[in-house]
């Protein structure tokens, strides 16, 4: 064997033995994707906590949701547990959420400010559709409604949420 191919053969097998070794690189978790119709609506019915993502009248998903804490009525002020009502729109999404994956809705809206600024008060905001999150609702176990005002889902059901939702869909809650 030559000195260049024994000094070939050495380096090759040092690469060898040390990428056996090695652990394999830690991968970004992938994000879902969504090759369907689009949704042009989601739309909750917090008296049957149920949420359905549309296209059209077309039903795509639903989904069974947990609310805020106080769910009775619509969301005022800052704290007070309510899940809104009204037409609002997808805003954001938040792949480092404390609860897995969350999506933004546009509340509050200039109708919901105003309301609240006639009382003197906050009327609040960071409203998303959510999953559990790392502690898999264990902070509540015995409560099906245990936000403060966002709506949850499983960490399953928010991934394929996720991927098929778009900034601007309008979502319509419902009492």
């Amino acid at each position: 064997m030559s000195r260049l191919s024994r000094r070939t053969f050495a380096i090759s097998t040092l690469a060898l033995l040390a990428a056996c070794g090695s652990p394999p690189p830690k991968q970004t978790p992938a994000f879902n994707r969504y090759a369907g119709p689009p949704v042009t609506q989601v739309s909750i019915n917090k008296g049957q906590r149920r949420m359905h993502l549309l296209n059209g009248s077309t039903v795509l998903k639903s989904y069974d949701v947990s609310l805020g804490n106080q769910p009775a009525g619509h969301k005022q002020f800052s704290g007070d547990g309510k899940t809104p009502e009204g037409v609002y729109f997808i805003d954001r999404f938040n792949p480092r959420s404390a609860f897995h994956l969350s999506v933004g809705i546009s509340y509050p809206n200039p109708n919901d400010r105003a309301f609240a600024e006639a009382y003197g008060r906050d009327p609040g905001g960071d409203i998303f559709i959510h999953g559990r999150g790392p502690q898999g609702n264990t902070l509540f176990p015995q409560q099906r409604d245990w936000t403060a005002g966002c709506i949850a889902v499983t960490d399953e059901e928010i991934e394929e949420i996720y991927a098929m939702l778009m900034p601007g869909t309008p979502i319509v809650i419902y009492p």
